[in-house]
């Protein structure tokens, strides 16, 4: 969570470019990926995530929350909620 305005609008119109650390960017690399096609994932992007200073712990609760976020909004959706 952030109250900075011009990061939250530099990673809404390009977050690859936007001012954040090597650890953010790696677990949004994660997250589109777990988002995209989930079966994708190998090692290699454990490893990454290790490499920038996630911890089992924190690779396991990034890959929760951010399925808990897909599920939800799938089920928003499918019930037309906000519509």
């Amino acid at each position: 969570m952030t109250l900075d305005d011009a990061l939250v609008e530099a990673l809404r119109t390009d977050w690859q470019s936007a001012p954040i650390t090597d650890a953010e960017r790696v677990m949004i690399e994660f997250v589109i990926q777990l988002t995209e096609d989930a079966t994708c994932i190998t090692p290699t992007h454990h490893e990454q995530l290790r490499a920038v200073g996630f911890d089992d712990r924190g690779i396991l609760q990034i890959t929760l929350i951010a399925s808990w976020f897909n599920y939800i909004n799938r089920v928003a959706d499918a019930l037309g909620v906000g519509r």
